[in-house]
C-alpha cells in the first residue's frame, strides 16, 4: 500500500467536515509544491516534506491545525499562522468548521516554508578560547 493511498484512507475515515477540509489543503499543498512527499507518522498524521518537513496535518474533534516545522522563519503576511505564536521554531494554523483557508496565500507559505528547507544551512561560528 502506498503512502498515498495511506492518507486517502486517513482521510476517509475523519468522514466529516474535517476530512473535506484535509483533503482541500491537500490539494493546495500539491499544487504548490508538485514533488511534495506525503506519508503518514506519529501514529496516523499526514505530513508534508521538500528537503525537510514543511507541514503536518493533525484532526482534533473541533479543528484541522496545520504545523509549520520551520513556521517561525517564514513571512507570513497574510496573517495564516493563528495558533503556536509563542514558540521558537513552529507555526501553526487552526481551522475550524466551516473556516476557509486563503489558497493563493496558502500555497505561498507552502512555497516559502519549501525554499527555506532547500536554502542552504548558516554554518555554526565557534567561537576561540
Amino acid at each position: 500500500m502506498s503512502k498515498v493511498s495511506d492518507i486517502d484512507q486517513r482521510i476517509a475515515a475523519l468522514g466529516d467536515w474535517r476530512g473535506d477540509t484535509l483533503a482541500r489543503v491537500r490539494e493546495l499543498i500539491h499544487e504548490a509544491v508538485p514533488d511534495v512527499v506525503e506519508e503518514l507518522k506519529w501514529r496516523g498524521t499526514p505530513v508534508w516534506s521538500h528537503g525537510g518537513i514543511i507541514c503536518t496535518g493533525e484532526t482534533y474533534k473541533g479543528k484541522v491545525k496545520l504545523t509549520f516545522a520551520k513556521g517561525a522563519s517564514l513571512k507570513d503576511p497574510a496573517k495564516l499562522f493563528n495558533a503556536s505564536l509563542d514558540g521558537n521554531v513552529r507555526r501553526a494554523i487552526d481551522i475550524g468548521e466551516g473556516e476557509a483557508i486563503d489558497a493563493k496565500a496558502f500555497k505561498a507559505l507552502v512555497r516559502a516554508a519549501a525554499d527555506l528547507n532547500a536554502a542552504p544551512r548558516k554554518a555554526s561560528v565557534k567561537r576561540a578560547k
